[in-house]
């Protein structure tokens, strides 16, 4: 599979989740966006560990760091922490932690 090929997989999946994510507002409007979001994670991450499983075939397998559901884990939370650092909404101006001059 190529690199641009998985880009774009990747990127369509993320945009289609954010896309479904504000339909979801959209159609209710009491819908309450934290509910919505953590429905989304929920789901992403179920399927996330879903497509990570070993498949019991050793030369498939060789992979060790999701040969456990520990090191599984421990990935997700390392690609959870660099999409979280690489979004727009990372850093917000009314953080309690952001300067102001």
């Amino acid at each position: 599979m190529s690199t641009e090929l998985e880009t774009s997989e990747f990127e369509q999946a993320a945009q289609q989740m954010v896309e479904l994510g504000n339909r979801l507002l959209d159609d209710d409007e009491e819908a309450d966006s934290w509910e919505v979001a953590s429905g989304l994670l929920a789901g992403a991450v179920h399927f996330w560990l879903y497509s990570r499983q070993p498949t019991g075939d050793l030369a498939n397998d060789s992979e060790d760091e999701i040969d456990t559901a520990e090191l599984r884990m421990k990935k997700l939370i390392v690609e959870v922490q660099h999409f979280s650092e690489d979004s727009e909404y990372y850093h917000t101006p009314l953080d309690s932690n952001s300067g102001s001059a």
